[in-house]
């Protein structure tokens, strides 16, 4: 992990074409400001964990079988 010191104003270059500036700094926190290009998808880390466990959950999920739905519907049963 490369660890950085930076003070109000300043920013730091990842690349060619991602800027991480230093907004604001209070007691309690620092807001960083990102410039990039549209195409990078930026997450606050807790909203990227959650994302991947909702796909995680969904990739786990049941899968229903659908090989009688033909059979079904030529019996007509759906219209009984």
């Amino acid at each position: 992990m490369l660890i950085l010191t930076r003070k109000l104003g300043e920013s730091t270059i990842i690349g060619e074409n991602i800027q991480i500036s230093v907004v604001e700094i209070n007691k309690h926190n620092i807001k960083l400001g990102i410039n990039a290009p549209k195409n990078i998808t930026i997450y606050r880390e807790e909203v990227f964990k959650k994302i991947k466990e909702e796909n995680k959950l969904s990739s786990t999920s049941d899968i229903i079988d659908l090989t009688n739905i033909p059979k079904t519907i030529n019996n007509k049963s759906l219209f009984l």
